[in-house]
């Protein structure tokens, strides 16, 4: 069953499998331009359940050690399995398809206040130590802006917090709120930039302990203080909005309480900038492996699921910019430095356990370069006037801000 799936599916590159019985089969041809990679199945119930169900179980077999590699890499791997899905997702998809899979994503993203705080804390609240092994200095858990390729991820990730902060448009005094402000970095990077106030909110206690330390160390807690919210119980009144990685756990369900509640903080005037990860294929279901072991809850959003609901809460969209392959080179430098750390990890974090990390960061990775996944920063205002009719600020912002000699 499995051999007649790879048949049909490994049209680019080649796929050689050594079962559990020591029988072999290749599937497609080696090319120079596509990965040729061979891989043992150690499990005699494996073959079934990737027939079955691939999108799960190939992940569970890598972190089981049920997966083993005679010539190439998972990374490897995952590129000709990459490869060979783009050919397929150019296929449309019946009305049937579409109406069940619907069906699941209302019933996979009910999201109360509760089931919030503990789908945060299942990934949010791992040890420090964990996330230093990979992220940058200023631990930004999300899509670095590579305005050349030759930037490292520090200089990246400086970029995308000053890309950020132009679209803001700050002006000293102003009131500012980061939904979803992870360990602190762009609510202080905000405040270092102009003299405003700045709350940032989590659902992740080990992110508050963590951000509340940084901002006391950078001597900016009297203007930057972070408290233990779920964004809908925040009240108040703020000239600037932002949130970066954290709308991808609220679920299509609470997109219209999402923006109706950025509609309500915001003053007149008010500026928010959204930066999520989208779809591109339109919306589709959450992975069962990612939602099991890394972001239960978790949903990631296609633009038309979230216009009509900017739309409806009365916001204008000023300003919609799409990244396409910087995710892709974020979480390659992601897996790399893991995977040079992860011996580091032994005594705290298992061989399942990363294996299981390793895993989510190359099939991210394959997914943004080959299954449709982007990142929009959509910049909404209440009204038409608020925002500079050509994104020249925004440049002008940027090169103020030292990111050309940062660069």
């Amino acid at each position: 069953m499995l051999n007649q799936f790879l048949r049909l599916f490994i049209r680019r590159g080649r796929l050689t499998i050594t079962y559990a019985d020591g029988s072999r089969y290749s599937f497609g041809e080696a090319a120079a331009d596509t990965p040729d990679v061979a891989v043992r199945l150690t499990n005699s119930s494996l073959p079934l359940k990737l027939a079955i169900w691939p999108s799960f179980y190939l992940g569970e077999a890598y972190m089981q050690g049920q997966l083993a590699f005679d010539q190439g890499s998972l990374s490897d791997f995952l590129d000709l399995c990459g490869h060979n899905l783009e050919l397929r997702l150019q296929c449309r998809r019946g009305i049937w398809f579409r109406i069940a899979t619907a069906t699941l994503r209302r019933l996979q993203q009910h999201n109360t206040a509760a089931i919030a705080r503990t789908n945060a804390a299942h990934h949010y609240d791992l040890s420090l130590e964990l996330y230093r092994s990979f992220l940058d200095s200023d631990l930004q858990y999300s899509c670095a802006y590579f305005s050349r390729p030759s930037l490292s991820l520090e200089q990246a990730q400086h970029k995308k917090k000053r890309h950020i902060i132009a679209k803001l448009l700050l002006e000293p005094g102003q009131r500012v709120l980061d939904i979803g402000c992870g360990w602190g970095g762009l609510a202080i990077e905000i405040a270092r930039t102009e003299k405003v106030n700045v709350l940032g909110v989590t659902l992740s206690i080990e992110q508050l302990r963590i951000a509340q330390q940084r901002a006391a160390q950078a001597g900016l807690a009297d203007r930057v203080s972070f408290s233990l919210w779920d964004y809908r119980a925040v009240q108040g009144q703020f000239d600037r909005i932002v949130s970066v990685g954290m709308f991808e756990h609220v679920g299509a369900p609470q997109y219209r309480t999402f923006f109706e509640k950025v509609h309500d903080l915001m003053t007149d005037q008010g500026v928010a900038v959204l930066h999520s990860i989208g779809r591109m294929h339109g919306p589709e279901l959450t992975s069962a492996w990612i939602r099991k072991h890394i972001f239960p809850g978790g949903y990631i959003p296609a633009l038309s699921e979230v216009l009509p609901q900017i739309e409806r809460a009365g916001l204008w969209l000023t300003d919609l910019e799409i990244l396409r392959l910087h995710y892709a080179k974020t979480l390659r430098i992601w897996r790399e430095r893991f995977l040079a750390h992860a011996i580091q990890l032994n005594s705290t974090y298992d061989l399942h356990f990363r294996r299981m990390w390793e895993f989510y960061l190359a099939a991210s990775e394959m997914r943004f370069r080959y299954a449709g996944l982007m990142v929009f920063q959509a910049q909404l205002a209440r009204k038409v006037d608020t925002i500079p009719p050509s994104r020249n600020y925004m440049f002008e912002a940027e090169t103020a801000g030292g990111l050309i000699a940062a660069g």
